[in-house]
Parts: C-alpha cells; sequence; structure tokens
C-alpha cells in the first residue's frame, strides 16, 4: 500500500511552495545573516542557464581567452629570452674587438719586424744554447699566435649564432602576437554574434570599480605557462563538490582582500568551467543571491570585479562577468547579453569568476 503523508506534513509543504513562489515573483531575496550559507532550495545557485548564453558561447569563451593567454605566455618567454640574447651578444661582441686587436697587434708586430721563423732563428744565434733559447721561445710565440687566432674565430661563431638565435626570437614573438589578435577576434566575434541575437547593445564598458590589492601569483610551470589541474580539491563553500587548486587559490585570494561574502563555486551540472571546478559565483548582497544589486551591494560587486581584472596575471583569470558585461584577457569589458532577463543569468546579483 502506498505511505500516506499526514496532513500536517502536506500543508506545511504547500504553504513554504507558496512562499518560494511569492518571493521569487517579487524578486525578494530571502533574509540570511551576512557571511551565512543561503537555505537548501531558497537560494540555490544562479540561475537555470548557469551563465547565460548558450553552451557554445562559453566553449568559444574559453577556447579564445585561454588560447589568447597561452599565446601572450609564450610571448613573454620569448620577451624574456631575447632581453638575455641582447645582454649577451654584447658581452660577445666586447670581446671580440678585444680579440681582434690582440690579432691585430701581433699581425702589425709580423709586418714591421718579419715574422720569426726557424731561419732567421738560426742566423740569429751566436751559439747552440742561443738557438735552442730562441727556438723555445718561437714555439711559445707560434702558440700565442695560433691560440689567439682561434678564440677570435671561435668568438665570432658565437656571435653570428647569438644574432640568429635572436632573430628566431623576434620572429616567434611575431607569430605570438598574430596568434593573439586571432583569439582576440574570435572572442569579440562570437560575442558580437551572441549580443546581436539578444538585441542587446548595453553594456561593454567597465563597471567602474576600485582595487589596490595584490593578489599572490598562483603557481606557474618553470617556463611560465599554467601547469594542468583537476577537480581534485574539496570545495570549501556551501556547493560542496570539488575545485581545482588553481580555483581554490584564488577564491582564498578574494577573501584575504576582504570579499567575503557568499561564493559558490562546484556545479555538478550545465556547461561552463563550474562542472569542472573551474568556477565561482560571488553574491554582491550579504545574504546571499537575490533580486538586481544596488546601492553599496552593487559597488561591492564592482569593486571584487575590478579585483580580479587587477590580478587577472597573478590568478591566471579565464574571464570575469558583472552586470551584463564580460571581461577577457584579450579585449576587457564587452557586452555580455545572453541572459534570460533575471539577475542570475544576466549576472546582476553575482561576479562569476572562470579560471584557466
Amino acid at each position: 500500500m502506498p505511505v500516506v503523508a499526514p496532513v500536517g506534513r502536506i500543508a506545511a509543504r504547500v504553504a513554504a511552495a507558496l512562499a518560494l513562489t511569492l518571493a521569487v515573483g517579487l524578486g525578494v531575496a530571502p533574509v540570511t545573516p551576512a557571511g551565512a550559507a543561503p537555505p537548501v532550495g531558497l537560494l540555490a545557485a544562479p540561475g537555470d542557464d548557469e551563465e547565460g548564453g548558450t553552451p557554445a558561447l562559453r566553449a568559444q569563451l574559453e577556447a579564445a581567452s585561454k588560447g589568447y593567454l597561452e599565446a601572450k605566455t609564450a610571448l613573454d618567454r620569448s620577451v624574456k629570452r631575447q632581453q638575455q640574447l641582447g645582454g649577451q651578444l654584447k658581452t660577445v661582441e666586447a670581446e671580440l674587438v678585444t680579440r681582434g686587436a690582440k690579432v691585430g697587434e701581433i699581425a702589425g708586430v709580423a709586418y714591421k719586424k718579419g715574422r720569426l721563423t726557424a731561419a732567421s732563428v738560426l742566423l740569429d744565434s751566436s751559439s747552440p744554447e742561443g738557438f735552442l733559447d730562441r727556438a723555445a721561445a718561437l714555439d711559445t710565440i707560434a702558440a700565442n699566435e695560433d691560440r689567439a687566432l682561434r678564440e677570435l674565430l671561435t668568438t665570432r661563431d658565437e656571435a653570428t649564432k647569438t644574432r640568429q638565435a635572436l632573430d628566431g626570437e623576434i620572429r616567434e614573438q611575431r607569430k605570438q602576437v598574430a596568434l593573439m589578435g586571432k583569439r582576440k577576434e574570435q572572442a569579440e566575434r562570437a560575442l558580437t554574434v551572441a549580443n546581436d541575437k539578444a538585441s542587446s547593445s548595453g553594456g561593454g564598458s567597465s563597471p567602474g570599480g576600485t582595487s589596490s590589492a595584490n593578489a599572490t601569483p598562483a603557481k606557474r610551470n618553470s617556463d611560465g605557462s599554467w601547469p594542468a589541474e583537476s577537480c581534485s580539491v574539496n570545495d570549501p563553500t556551501p556547493a560542496n563538490g570539488c575545485i581545482t587548486p588553481r580555483t581554490l587559490h584564488a577564491l582564498n585570494q578574494a577573501k584575504a582582500a576582504g570579499f567575503t561574502r557568499y561564493v559558490s563555486c562546484y556545479r555538478p551540472g550545465g556547461s561552463g568551467e563550474h562542472p569542472k571546478g573551474r568556477a565561482c559565483d560571488f553574491a554582491a548582497q550579504k545574504g546571499g543571491f537575490g533580486g538586481v544589486a544596488s546601492g553599496g551591494d552593487r559597488t561591492y560587486g564592482n569593486n571584487l570585479a575590478a579585483y580580479f581584472v587587477r590580478n587577472a596575471d597573478r590568478l591566471a583569470v579565464l574571464y570575469v562577468i558583472w552586470f551584463k558585461q564580460i571581461w577577457l584577457p584579450s579585449s576587457g569589458w564587452k557586452a555580455y547579453s545572453g541572459g534570460n532577463g533575471d539577475p542570475s543569468s544576466d549576472h546582476t546579483n553575482h561576479v562569476h569568476l572562470s579560471v584557466i
């Protein structure tokens, strides 16, 4: 036989459902103490369509921003190598001048006095002992001349190789700059298409927040690239699940900078970076995700977005979304109008952060 729930329990559930429907319809966020986790079922993570837009758009933005940052890392590495080679070339060229002068001095003496030969040693010697002494001197001079000439040739070869390596680094830089340009175009084209479909031209300017806090840089590989990371550490936010070590680092750095309001990171379903543990949503209001942020709450969101932009290179920021705008490392702030008109998918109640 089916189990029948008591009438009182059914009535309570109906009342709760009606209360939730009324709150959503009015756009009112349930009241929660500052810093406390919103009740499960009342304040879920933002939006049915987590980031607004489409999975295809998010995939395009992820690929474009990641490709841009990888090219920028390669460019930075090439510029650093170019600087090293430039210093090395100056040293080699200075050494080349010194060795060239030394060989020139030897040639000048030989021109004025004639090159010392075995015949001249024999003719100028007045005794067998004198001959042996001059013969020994001849061997020493010949060895010195030979060494000076070989060192000059070696230095010239080294200078040639250094110049070639320097030219190679310049070609590499041009290639990476071109790739960065293509990735920038890819991201902006995807956003233009999405914004046209949404029939919106709003956004695109900086939210105007300020931040002077510098984050501690996340760990990089020895060549400056970002190491591959999986969803391998526990998500400390009420969302539970897992996040990547870099996501945890960005979360902790934001908290250390004073941004301590409600945060939700991992999400098991949907597209984007949340299921990969590479994204967090930072509520603008003290009580959690609610209606459109205004006043001090909007200022909080502006400042948090500015903090992530300021520290984008230190925290491996892929993109930031806030108030119908998206910040990309290639393009700065651009309109992001792919939401459903609600505060969550429009990102008017929370700042979204994605990291590599």
